[in-house]
């Protein structure tokens, strides 16, 4: 069973990661940045020369790994599933560096047996140099087989706050990028080896008819329709971008990713499967400088 103190008080320390440009491109390479390498502003992701790097390269620094797995959670590992992500950027990340990443449990919200729990847990990544504070990365766990926990211990959060729903009217603006039949195989090089991304068998076993691509890769794919539809390539302009997952997608598929404005600086989106019609990104909400 959930062990709820045991979560809440995880001591994760303190994360100290290293990182070269090397790994900001491949980055980039992974969520399908340079696709066409005579694109000059996708080059400046993915080539040395003025080199940028995408903003939600931050998800994938100074993670804790995979800890649900610890027997001390208690928790069903096996069953829990990334069910929203978000970031907030104080400051452009440097193509390389050496960064501080503080993860801390926000709160576990029982929603009932048979219903699972809701788990938040909170990055907050400083560059070691300057202590500065640049990203902050807040990454939503469902954990579909702890539902009811609470009736033995008694402790339950309250609910992290829903998402807002885009608008039930037609998108104001459209984009389409295609993802490689490899892409998985190259995005898990940044550092989530989860073999149900790589291994055939792995992935028939859960359930699916082959390896699926991460969830982290399509939130980044998200970064570059905004980069590329809303913000000229420019990456200092995303200042925070928050969604909900809702379906894998295959390697191979294209995404149409779909925008309807708030106000003069923020968009909601989604993104979905034209092929299969489904709806794989939802209740997304970008804000830009």
């Amino acid at each position: 069973m959930l062990n709820y103190d045991a979560i809440k008080n995880w001591d994760f320390g303190e994360i100290v990661q290293k990182y070269a440009i090397r790994d900001s491109m491949l980055y980039a390479l992974g969520i399908g940045m340079g696709a066409d390498p005579l694109d000059r502003d996708q080059l400046r992701f993915v080539y040395e020369r003025d080199l940028q790097t995408v903003p939600t390269m931050c998800t994938v620094l100074g993670s804790p790994g995979f800890w649900w797995r610890d027997e001390r959670t208690g928790a069903d590992w096996v069953k829990l599933v990334h069910g929203e992500q978000a970031i907030r950027l104080f400051k452009s990340l440097p193509p390389s560096g050496t960064v501080i990443a503080r993860n801390r449990v926000i709160s576990i919200t029982d929603k009932g047996a048979g219903k699972g729990a809701i788990a938040v847990i909170k990055r907050e990544i400083s560059d070691q140099a300057s202590g500065e504070l640049l990203a902050e990365v807040v990454h939503g766990t469902f954990l579909r087989g702890d539902g009811g926990y609470s009736a033995a211990s008694g402790n339950s959060d309250p609910p992290p706050r829903a998402l807002a729903a885009p608008p039930d009217s037609a998108p104001k603006l459209e984009i389409e990028l295609p993802t490689l039949e490899r892409q998985a195989l190259i995005y898990r090089l940044s550092g989530d080896y989860n073999i149900l991304h790589a291994d055939p068998d792995v992935a028939r076993a859960a359930g699916f008819p082959r390896p699926i691509l991460h969830g982290l890769c399509t939130y980044g794919m998200a970064a570059h329709a905004v980069l590329k539809a809303l913000a000229s390539y420019d990456s200092s302009r995303i200042k925070s971008m928050a969604v909900r997952f809702t379906t894998p997608v295959f390697p191979g598929e294209t995404i149409r990713f779909q925008f309807w404005p708030r106000d003069s600086s923020s968009f909601y989106f989604r993104a979905r499967i034209a092929a299969r019609d489904a709806i794989v990104l939802n209740n997304g909400l970008v804000e830009l400088s």
